[in-house]
C-alpha cells in the first residue's frame, strides 16, 4: 500500500505545479525525517507567484528545529508581510507569535 507521501508524489505526476500537492509533500518529507527536501520544498513555494503563505510559517518550524534561528526570522518577516498582502491576518498572526516567541534566541 502507498504512503501518504507516494500518494502525493503520484497526483504530483498530473499537477506538478499545484501549491497544496506541493505543500503537503513538504511536510511528509519534514514527517520522514528528510529535512533538506523539505526545506528546499518549502523555499520553492515560498518563491512562487504568489507566494504559498503557509510554507512560510511551517519552514521557519523547519528552521528553528534545524537551529537556523536567523533564517527563520527572515522567513517569518517576509512570511507575515506576504500574508498581509494577502489578507491572510490569522497567518500574519501566527507567523508574528512565531517570531516573538523566538526573541533572544541564537543572538
Amino acid at each position: 500500500m502507498p504512503s501518504r507521501r507516494e500518494k502525493i508524489e503520484a497526483l504530483l505526476q498530473d499537477e506538478p505545479g499545484d501549491q497544496f500537492l506541493r505543500y503537503g509533500l513538504a511536510v511528509e518529507l519534514d514527517n520522514e525525517g528528510r529535512t533538506d527536501e523539505s526545506l528546499a520544498l518549502f523555499r520553492s513555494l515560498m518563491r512562487d507567484q504568489p507566494p504559498h503563505v503557509a510554507s512560510f510559517f511551517r519552514g521557519a518550524q523547519l528552521l528553528v528545529k534545524l537551529d537556523e534561528i536567523d533564517q527563520a526570522r527572515a522567513a517569518l518577516r517576509e512570511g507575515i508581510e506576504i500574508a498581509r498582502q494577502q489578507g491572510e491576518m490569522h497567518a500574519a498572526g501566527e507567523m508574528g507569535e512565531l517570531l516573538a516567541s523566538l526573541g533572544a534566541l541564537g543572538e
